[in-house]
């Protein structure tokens, strides 16, 4: 393979990666959020 292909390929792992920990800390946001929600009462 040719220096640029590498290139690519590994701009297109980190950006990957760079998605799949963005979809974990919005999914821990998200559950601090409900946690807060059912702590303050909200749905009892």
């Amino acid at each position: 393979m040719s220096e640029l292909a590498l290139m690519d390929e590994r701009q297109r792992r980190i950006r990957s990666r760079n998605r799949a920990l963005l979809l974990v800390l919005l999914g821990v946001v998200a559950l601090f959020y409900l946690i807060a929600l059912v702590r303050l009462g909200v749905w009892s």
